[in-house]
């Protein structure tokens, strides 16, 4: 008797076929496990020689955004060492003066942003507790009390590192100098350094590595540029209407909106809420709804107008992407991790292009498909002459030199 049912055969396993998959399971699983270890080591290394590695990222970043002005004076017949010398300098000015203008008034008025933040939250809480919502639920009202006292006690802290951590504004100059100075070497010798590295790596790596450090170091500019350059506008307009509204804190929440450019998504997200919180408290209802219309107008003109214009903005990376890499890196490592998600996500997935460049098929290698009607079981043959066009004339002789 059949125990399968009628008219259904009975089916075993294929030994052979479910060790081959067993086989290949194990050997996938120890490969992906080397992979995880490995990549555990190498954060391992960069987190104990940390102090080092972050001045090297600063002044990589800062190299980035100031090698096109460097590029320029270079291709104007400056030399190497007094056109980096003059950027480095028209930088240092720069810098000061964001830091006169901007970053002293900003500092002083960073308290009233935060309680500011914390009574807008409050706002909230007592809005969502009354008609319509009526949310009275004791674990929300907790949870909201949870969050403003983390965000008082984070502003204590922050204070208090401000008062009284000279050791940390010590790190931070010392930083700073040495970003500099990096920011120097590299304008001033960045071209010679690829050069340099292939002479130093063996066999195909003095190939490979140097076409994976140049596309990476441009992937790295054009992010940095864009946000930087996109950044800058959002500020400009969303500060000009919270100054139109009379909003208070402007400068605070331009500043805060163009450091937010460069964590993507997440920042403009971040920002936004701080503003509406802030105009919610000081103005109404009313103008927090004005100031939330002012942000998603000026967002959609970022998404829609300038963000084509910038092409070089586009990382190839999906929206989700971005989100995920931009909270897995703030989980690792706080505000520093969620800056530099994306940048890291973005060289990963440049070496994950040009891995894959190089295991592919190259195009003259095309699948030959069967004639039409055909069936056959054995697999498609693939085609290795030349297309129709680059084969030999059917004349004799020697094919066409191609033209230059």
């Amino acid at each position: 008797m059949n125990i399968y049912g009628a008219g259904m055969p009975a089916t075993g396993l294929n030994g052979a076929k479910t060790r081959s998959a067993l086989r290949t399971s194990a050997l996938l699983s120890l490969q992906a496990l080397v992979v995880l270890l490995f990549a555990w080591v190498l954060l391992w290394v960069l987190g104990k020689v940390w102090s080092a590695i972050w001045p090297l990222v600063v002044a990589l970043l800062l190299t980035t955004l100031t090698w096109p002005v460097t590029r320029f004076l270079r291709r104007r017949g400056w030399h190497p060492a007094l056109a980096a010398s003059a950027v480095t300098v028209l930088f240092l000015l720069v810098a000061s003066g964001i830091v006169v203008l901007i970053a002293v008034p900003v500092a002083s008025q960073s308290g009233d942003l935060a309680t500011g933040v914390v009574d807008g939250i409050q706002k909230l809480r007592e809005w969502a507790a009354g008609p319509p919502l009526n949310f009275g639920d004791d674990q929300i009202s907790k949870a909201l009390d949870t969050a403003v006292a983390r965000l008082q006690g984070s502003v204590g802290s922050i204070a208090t590192a401000a008062v009284t951590g000279v050791g940390t504004v010590v790190n931070g100059l010392v930083t700073a100098i040495l970003a500099l100075f990096l920011m120097f070497f590299f304008l001033k010798d960045g071209p010679r350094f690829l050069p340099w590295l292939t002479r130093q790596l063996p066999g195909r790596l003095a190939v490979h590595v140097p076409v994976v450090a140049e596309r990476s170091f441009d992937t790295l500019g054009a992010f940095v540029r864009s946000q930087a350059f996109v950044g800058l506008l959002d500020a400009v307009f969303i500060g000009l209407g919270l100054w139109i509204v009379g909003v208070p804190l402007v400068l605070p929440l331009a500043v805060l909106t163009f450091v937010s450019a460069f964590v993507p998504i997440v920042g403009a997200l971040f920002a936004g809420f701080v503003a509406v919180l802030i105009a919610l408290v000081s103005n109404g209802l009313t103008d927090a709804l004005i100031v939330l219309a002012i942000i998603i107008a000026v967002q959609q003109l970022e998404g829609n107008i300038f963000q084509p214009i910038v092409q070089s903005r586009g990382l190839g990376l999906h929206a989700g992407v971005v989100l995920l890499v931009v909270v897995l890196g703030g989980n690792l490592a706080g505000i520093v991790g969620s800056l530099l998600a994306v940048p890291v996500a973005a060289i990963v997935a440049v070496v994950w292009a040009y891995i894959r460049e190089r295991l592919t098929d190259p195009p003259s290698e095309q699948l030959t498909d069967p004639p039409p009607g055909h069936l056959t079981d054995s697999p498609p043959q693939r085609r290795t002459d030349p297309p129709p066009d680059l084969a030999a004339p059917t004349g004799g002789g020697p094919p066409p030199e191609p033209a230059l």
